[in-house]
């Protein structure tokens, strides 16, 4: 077995789950040389019922009852047995190739411990035109060639969460490290909570390691962005969780800590982003700066609750 494709969904949309899962079903890489896990994460109503897999001879629905993604990634490489694992988001539409192309780069590049691709937008509703200086956040994540590094601070030869490609091995590692610092499982979605960086933190183990990441354009898919992602509101959520899970992963890493500036001075900073760029800005700019204070607090009072 070459591969082990490892969905993991809390409460998925139905139309984008059929889609993502019509996708696997089309890939060119024959259905015995790779394993279908889709790990439920304690979805309202159980998805074993809702969506048929008993097209893949490998495929099979694992529940994990603890919220958020990273038990649920967890859960995954533990359930995988390929040497490969994949991860594929219930909103990530990949190309018929993709499984094919992500396991030939595999055997042609033993130096790489994980590598992603292309990951374009598809949007339910046509965007404004100011959202897209926030695609990134979005995982939107153009790829025109193909580039690699072993480089911490390169990070345009990091691939994102959507469509990633790891070694097994690391993963196991990466279980261990989540085990031995529980910091690390606050990271990533929770439900409705807008955490993220646990991607970030799985292919930080990878360059730990001594092996490289890379991204290549050959692996293609497209993530699809419903109405509700593209409101000003949810894009400022969306910025101060990743802000507050940089803070924590940082300083969970043991990094230097950049605390923001006093609250004197990070009010002159907000009034001259108002000035130069507008009100936008100056809110966006404003909930990176709380996600931060949310981070170092998170992490002081988690510390404290692991010492005492």
């Amino acid at each position: 077995m070459q591969a082990s494709i490892i969905i993991c969904a809390h409460n998925p949309r139905p139309a984008y789950l059929t889609r993502v899962l019509d996708a696997l079903h089309a890939q060119t890489l024959p259905l015995a040389e790779w394993e279908l896990l889709v790990i439920d994460n304690a979805s309202t109503e159980p998805l074993a019922g809702r969506f048929d897999i008993s097209w893949h001879p490998s495929g099979r629905h694992v529940r994990e009852d603890e919220l958020g993604l990273t038990p649920a990634r967890l859960r995954g490489i533990g359930e995988s047995k390929a040497d490969v694992v994949i991860f594929v988001d219930d909103d990530n539409v990949l190309d018929v190739h993709y499984l094919a192309t992500a396991v030939e780069i595999g055997q042609t590049w033993p130096i790489l411990g994980a590598w992603g691709g292309h990951v374009e937008g598809e949007f339910e509703v046509e965007p404004a035109e100011w959202t897209k200086a926030y695609w990134g956040y979005l995982a939107i994540r153009p790829c025109t060639a193909a580039r690699w590094s072993n480089n911490p601070d390169d990070w345009e030869s990091r691939p994102v969460g959507a469509g990633l490609c790891i070694r097994s091995n690391i993963g196991r590692v990466y279980a261990e490290i989540v085990k031995s610092e529980p910091l690390r499982r606050k990271l990533d979605r929770t439900g409705l909570n807008l955490m993220s960086n646990g991607d970030t933190d799985l292919v930080g183990c990878v360059l730990e390691a001594g092996l490289g990441v890379g991204v290549f354009p050959q692996l293609s898919m497209r993530h699809l962005i419903p109405a509700s992602r593209l409101t000003e509101d949810y894009l400022l959520r969306l910025i101060k969780g990743d802000a507050c899970s940089k803070a924590l992963l940082d300083a969970v890493r043991g990094q230097s800590l950049h605390l923001p500036r006093s609250k004197f001075r990070r009010k002159v900073r907000e009034l001259l982003v108002l000035c130069q760029h507008g009100r936008r800005s100056m809110a966006f700019h404003r909930s990176h700066i709380d996600g931060r204070l949310e981070g170092f607090r998170m992490f002081s009072e988690m510390r404290q609750g692991v010492q005492t």
